[in-house]
């Protein structure tokens, strides 16, 4: 998938005819009402590809260009960066809210994180992941920011990457509340956009910086 100029919010596919569009999942968190439009727009449009994607989405793959714009007033629902130098997405665990082993409430804070940070411009694209427990099923060690939930209160983690040059987060932060866990990720990110080069991940991002100097300008 490549970004292009075709329709709004698609992404033109290998055959350079049809589009790929990734609706937005909040968390990860779909409602029926969202699944039961999905099911309309695929039958009535004959979409051949339905993919689960790791940001905890589905990507409508194979749809005619001249259709786009109707699927979208059709499902309505927001579209699911995933080209856009911006937040993508948080992933985040279903945490105590139902899971056994969860600790801390994964799944409010990761919703709240993600309404609270879209839209917001960025140097490069920007995964979160927020986990309610060291088992880590938010995968936080390895997105751009990683909040992990212990017993005593949440970890803040920077710099992670699971793409071409794998990479373990840095731990920022530990044992703070949900409150400071915003707002670290806030300075975070407002550090990162004032001093990251365009299209440099996280990752990169704090191997050229330094990990002290980040902690020195964002603690």
């Amino acid at each position: 998938m490549a970004e292009n100029e075709g329709p709004k919010g698609a992404i033109l596919q290998r055959d350079k005819e049809t589009y790929a569009i990734v609706p937005r999942i909040p968390g990860g968190l779909a409602k029926l009402e969202n699944f039961k439009e999905i099911v309309k727009v695929v039958e009535k449009y004959n979409i051949p590809i339905i993919k689960i994607t790791s940001g905890h989405r589905l990507a409508l793959v194979g749809i005619k260009g001249d259709v786009i714009n109707d699927i979208w007033q059709e499902l309505k629902m927001d579209v699911g960066k995933a080209t856009e130098l911006c937040l993508h997405y948080v992933q985040a665990c279903p945490g105590n809210i139902v899971c056994k082993y969860g600790v801390q409430d994964s799944l409010g804070l990761g919703i709240e994180i993600e309404e609270f940070f879209l839209g917001m411009d960025l140097p490069a694209k920007v995964k979160i992941g927020v986990s309610g427990c060291p088992f880590c099923c938010g995968e936080s060690f390895v997105r751009d920011i990683g909040i992990l939930g212990k017993k005593k209160g949440w970890t803040l983690i920077f710099g992670g990457n699971s793409a071409r040059r794998p990479r373990i987060g840095d731990v920022i932060a530990e044992d703070i509340t949900k409150e400071e866990a915003i707002d670290l990720t806030k300075r975070f990110l407002e550090y990162y956009v004032s001093n990251g080069k365009k299209k440099e991940r996280t990752a990169r991002f704090i191997e050229r910086t330094g990990v002290d100097e980040f902690k020195k300008s964002v603690l």
